[in-house]
Parts: C-alpha cells; sequence; structure tokens
C-alpha cells in the first residue's frame, strides 16, 4: 500500500511530468547549494570576525579577479543553460501536434464546460484515452481563468476574447486533480473538476454509452454548426461563391484574407471577431452590412465554437462573382 504522506508531489501522468520535474527538481537543487553556500560563508565571517574576535584585519582586500570571476561566470552559465533547456520544453509544449484528440473548452465563473467533437459534453470533468495526443482549444466567457492539471504538469491561460491551447499526452489511467489556477472571483476555489484518463477499449465504451444518454441531440460540433449556420441564415449572403451580398466562406479557414485593414489569416481568432465584430476587418469590396450578433445573448461561446468547426468543413469556393 503507497504511502501517501512521502508523496512530495503529484502522480505523473502525462508526457510532460518527467521533463518539468526534472527541470523544477534541479533549479530547487541549484537554490539550496547556492543558499546554503552563501549562508556558510556569511556564518564564516560573521564567527572569524565578530567583535572582541582577535583576527587580522589589516590590509583587507578589496578585489579578486578570480573569485569574482568564479561568482560571476558560474552562475550566468547555470541561468543561461536554465532557459535554453526550459526554452526547449516550452516550444515542445506549444507545438501542437497532428492528429490529436480534440475538445474544447469554455471557462466560466464558476465551471469548466467540455465539449467533445462528436457533440458529447461534460461539466467540470475531462474524459479521454491514454496514450493519444490530446489538443484543448480554450476560451473564457467573462473572466480569465487558467486550467490547471497538476499531475500533468501543464497549466494555461483561458482568455476571453480569444482563443489558446495546450496539449499533452496521458500516460496512466485514473482520476486527476482539474483546477482553475487563476483568481476569478468569489467561487474561484470551487471552480474544479476532475480528469478521467481510460484505456482505449474503456473510453470506445464511455463515448457509447454518452453518447446514448445525448440522443437523439448528439450530433457532431460541425453537425451542430451547420445547423445554426442555415437557422441564423447566414447561407442567405454566404454562399459557394462570392457575391454582392457577402463574401464565400467555402474555403476560408487558413485562407489569406483581404481586409480594410490588410492581409490577415483567417485562423479561429479571425472567424470568431467577424462573428462578434464584423467590421472590425471588413473583407475588401464590401460594406458594413453584415448584422452583429450581440454577445452572450444572440450567440455564446458554444455556438461560435459550433460555427467555425462547420467552416472548417467547407470546402473551396466556386470563384468570385461579385
Amino acid at each position: 500500500m503507497e504511502n501517501k504522506w512521502l508523496e512530495f508531489q503529484p502522480p505523473k501522468a502525462s508526457n510532460w511530468a518527467n521533463s518539468v520535474d526534472l527541470m523544477f527538481n534541479v533549479i530547487t537543487l541549484l537554490t539550496v547549494v547556492f543558499t546554503l553556500l552563501v549562508a556558510v560563508m556569511l556564518l564564516y565571517c560573521i564567527v572569524k570576525y565578530r567583535r572582541g574576535k582577535v583576527a587580522d584585519r589589516s590590509n583587507p582586500v578589496d578585489d579578486h579577479q578570480v573569485i569574482e570571476a568564479i561568482w560571476t561566470g558560474l552562475p550566468l552559465i547555470l541561468s543561461l543553460g536554465i532557459f535554453f533547456w526550459s526554452t526547449a520544453v516550452y516550444v515542445k509544449m506549444r507545438n501542437m501536434p497532428d492528429h490529436a484528440y480534440e475538445a474544447f473548452v469554455v471557462g466560466k465563473q464558476w465551471m469548466w464546460h467540455i465539449q467533445h467533437p462528436n457533440g458529447i459534453r461534460e461539466n467540470n470533468e475531462l474524459t479521454v484515452p491514454i496514450g493519444q495526443p490530446v489538443k484543448l482549444t480554450m476560451i473564457s466567457q467573462d473572466v480569465i481563468h487558467a486550467f490547471y492539471i497538476p499531475a500533468f504538469r501543464m497549466q494555461y491561460h483561458v482568455i476571453p476574447g480569444r482563443y489558446t491551447s495546450m496539449w499533452f499526452t496521458p500516460t496512466k489511467t485514473g482520476e486527476f486533480h482539474l483546477f482553475c489556477n487563476m483568481l476569478c472571483g468569489v467561487q474561484h476555489s470551487e471552480m474544479i473538476g476532475k480528469v478521467n484518463v481510460l484505456s482505449p477499449a474503456e473510453f470506445a465504451k464511455w463515448m457509447e454509452k454518452a453518447g446514448n444518454r445525448f440522443k437523439p441531440t448528439a450530433t457532431t460540433v460541425a453537425e451542430k454548426g451547420k445547423q445554426l449556420y442555415e437557422d441564423m441564415k447566414c447561407n442567405t449572403c454566404h454562399v459557394d461563391r462570392d457575391i454582392e451580398n457577402g463574401p464565400t466562406l467555402y474555403g476560408i479557414f487558413g485562407a489569406n484574407r483581404a481586409t480594410n485593414v490588410g492581409n490577415v489569416v483567417a485562423d479561429e481568432d479571425y472567424l470568431r471577431e467577424s462573428l462578434i465584430n464584423p467590421y472590425n476587418k471588413l473583407t475588401k469590396g464590401y460594406g458594413n452590412t453584415m448584422p452583429v450578433y450581440k454577445y452572450k445573448e444572440a450567440i455564446n461561446e458554444e455556438q461560435i465554437r459550433q460555427l467555425i468547426e462547420y467552416m472548417k468543413t467547407l470546402g473551396a469556393s466556386q470563384g468570385a462573382k461579385r
């Protein structure tokens, strides 16, 4: 039986845990070593040169180039080593893998809302398979939050107004704590949840069971976006080609877009902004004709995500015919 009292760190349950722990332990060890070194030297000088102690105080040394080079050069080398080491780990963390399992996270006071691509939803829980990279695309509906899984050694801010992302590969099955690690209001301490890591077979069973619970409404995020696209009459002005009423959205995701503020890449943040603030970056050749959907009243973050996922599925346009 494991002795929980001897655990100084959360369990290691992701691909990042070992590298983050190693870096943390090295930095802690260096801090302790240099603290003890300074303390010992300080105590030595206090004892040797205390008042009343017989000691040679003549000709005090004002400088010593070798010692100064050591206490300047060694910390500099160690600091640069830690900088490049941590940068390499950070770059790997920010390089999102292809073909990762993607889930969408909306932070709100004071809960986490998670939606899977197939339409399954969870509140304050995230269920993922072991051994598969998982990418989280996140946004806040109100204030800044921080999605924090201690056992995965992963945390990233969840910000209103733009998407952020993080990824990890679970390496251990079980149930792990999920916290908001950014003070977000009076009930911040209650914004907690859990991450369930299942084996591939258990995850498949969970998906089937959860899907049955949501039937007949369990459609994919993109399918919900298509229905919303039609309900909001977006298809009146945005068809498979440019028309006078509006530019086509076919093939828009990731494409260069000529706007009144210059060329921009039509990424997720651009598409989101175009839904709630369409006049900020107007497509060249068009005026202020698109209706503005009042945020949180006419459209919420979940619906915005659905529309974006649907727009990602639209194929190439049939050419400009204005």
